[in-house]
């Protein structure tokens, strides 16, 4: 029987990039910790070629999240979220979990990592530096057309139909849309939903019942207040995110108007700022954490099977790539006192 790495790294008690780094470079382990490694190699009768042929597989045995937000950060609650569920996952596993920007991060300036899952909008040029590294990809929260990675995102059509059918329910005909100027993926794929399903119910979606805003409570407060100025203004705004529905909340209340009974409004997020708005705001629950947890396994599917397909991830760079599926999600509304 030929034993592995692995082997080794449970005898011993420590990682397998703890095995790796005893054989390849002791002085960066402890005496207490190389005397461990090489006493469970002898036991296993472990040669150091196979461990060099175990280091070129495993590579690293380091994953990044990247979160690819304009002026994103970890602070950014959403993807503090699919951070946390990345992190519960990777937490079980040997491999060891980098977290950064993309403004932030540098292959030539950071330890080089097997694989990469990207938040949000990537760059093409982050997408290229990754195939030229052949470094493993999986989005989340994100497609990019013609770049087949594993993807993990939220059924945005379903999000949207949630809430234009509860608004319905709830006796509205003349519903507008806040669409907001952040990840172009998931506002395009918001508001050709919207459009589409106000379509199917046929209901009008006049002039001006469909503005867009950036993401920030500031201009999305002055935008609501010009659609609420209208002639025939509508009686319930459905709005791209939670920060942009918060910004219709001021604007209703600046003009007077009272929420519910004067303008109906619903998020989508179901972020802390739901339970901090009154009345609380109405608003279709992304699950993050689910997201996060589910493109940490896919990845560690992907790296598990990389000595099969060693190289698949940097064999083109210009729309192929490997592909280990797609998994959407399920949103689900959060109904409160906002509508």
């Amino acid at each position: 029987m030929t034993h592995t790495i692995k082997d080794v790294s449970k005898l011993a008690g420590v990682s397998t990039a703890t095995v790796s780094r005893t054989f390849s470079n002791p002085g960066t382990v402890s005496e207490t910790t190389r005397e461990k490694v090489f006493e469970a190699a002898r036991m296993l009768n472990y040669q150091p070629n196979a461990i060099a042929r175990s280091m070129k597989l495993q590579q690293t045995e380091k994953i990044a999240f990247i979160i690819c937000k304009e002026s994103g950060s970890i602070l950014d609650e959403f993807y503090a979220g699919i951070c946390n569920g990345i992190m519960q996952e990777i937490n079980e596993t040997d491999y060891q979990l980098l977290v950064s920007t993309e403004r932030d991060w540098t292959f030539g300036k950071r330890s080089q990592v097997d694989g990469v899952i990207l938040g949000s909008n990537a760059s093409l040029q982050l997408i290229r530096d990754c195939i030229r590294q052949g470094v493993r990809i999986v989005l989340v929260n994100n497609e990019i057309e013609g770049f087949h990675y594993p993807t993990v995102i939220s059924d945005e059509r379903m999000a949207i139909d949630l809430a234009v059918s509860h608004l319905i329910a709830r006796g509205h005909n003349k519903i507008a849309m806040l669409a907001g100027r952040f990840s172009p993926y998931i506002c395009e794929q918001r508001l050709s939903a919207f459009k589409e399903i106000m379509a199917d119910r046929k209901l009008p979606v006049p002039a001006g019942y469909i503005m867009i805003t950036d993401p920030d409570i500031k201009s999305s407060t002055e935008i609501a207040m010009a659609m609420l100025s209208q002639p025939d203004p509508p009686t319930a705004i459905m709005a791209a995110n939670d920060e942009i529905a918060t910004g219709a909340y001021k604007a209703a209340i600046r003009m007077g108007l009272r929420i519910p009974q004067d303008i109906a409004i619903v998020g989508i997020d179901d972020s802390r700022i739901c339970r901090a708005l009154e009345p609380e705001l109405t608003s279709v629950k992304i699950d993050c954490d689910k997201m996060g947890r589910a493109a940490a396994r896919m990845m560690i599917s992907i790296l598990g099977d990389a000595g099969k397909n060693k190289g698949a991830a940097g064999r083109a760079e210009n729309g192929a790539g490997e592909t280990a599926g797609r998994l959407v999600l399920q949103p689900e509304l959060n109904i409160r006192n906002s509508t």
